[in-house]
């Protein structure tokens, strides 16, 4: 079976070339599906013209159209996002609005065009709410068709009020990393189960 490809959509508000800890998660998770034969890129959302909206194309130079073409060529979508007020960043909400189009896309049989897709999450701030983040864009990648796997989020929180991101924070702990190497193991092999067996017609 040829090797599996993942797109990661990093949500971060801040444009390149800023350093990003939302983008350095979602690196890091490219690189533990590396070792399950992944192949995959980032894409930080912000340095594309993405419009508001729900449907696939909001026309007038509207870029997701091409975001999007990489997320159907992809085995595995991976959203990373920081937390701001508790919440998942305006960024990825965005994302998962253009995503809600997808409820009309369906094959011949019925079937939505992200079913057999398997969606992760990395989720990364100062401040308390990582599983809060992760029940609401789990819920909505599900509801939209994605796959979830086991253990299907990593995510670091730093001492809240502070000002250390992850991307400048020391040694990472053992905890992330390893909750980063069981969401890749587990993501890797569901993709491939749902590769070789489709689900069945609506």
């Amino acid at each position: 079976m040829s090797s599996l490809k993942a797109v990661a959509l990093c949500c971060s508000l801040k444009k390149s070339p800023a350093p990003s800890s939302s983008e350095l998660i979602a690196r890091e998770i490219l690189t533990a599906l590396a070792d399950h034969d992944v192949e995959g890129d980032v894409i930080r959302v912000v340095d594309h013209d993405v419009r508001f909206g729900v449907s696939t194309d909001e026309g007038d130079g509207d870029e997701w159209p091409g975001i999007r073409a990489r997320i159907l060529g992809a085995d595995i979508l991976i959203v990373a996002t920081p937390i701001w007020m508790g919440q998942p960043a305006s960024v990825s909400k965005v994302v998962l609005e253009r995503l809600d189009a997808e409820l009309s896309e369906t094959d011949d049989e019925g079937r939505l065009s992200t079913y057999g897709k398997v969606a992760v999450l990395g989720v990364v701030g100062n401040e308390d709410g990582a599983h809060h983040v992760t029940a609401e864009v789990f819920q909505a990648l599900n509801d939209v068709g994605f796959t979830i796997p086991a253990n299907g989020a990593t995510y670091w929180v730093g001492e809240a009020m502070q000002s250390v991101d992850y991307d400048e924070a020391g040694p990472k702990p053992d905890t992330t990393g390893a909750a980063t190497k069981s969401l890749a193991a587990n993501a890797a092999h569901l993709a491939r189960l749902l590769r070789a067996s489709r689900y069945p017609p609506a």
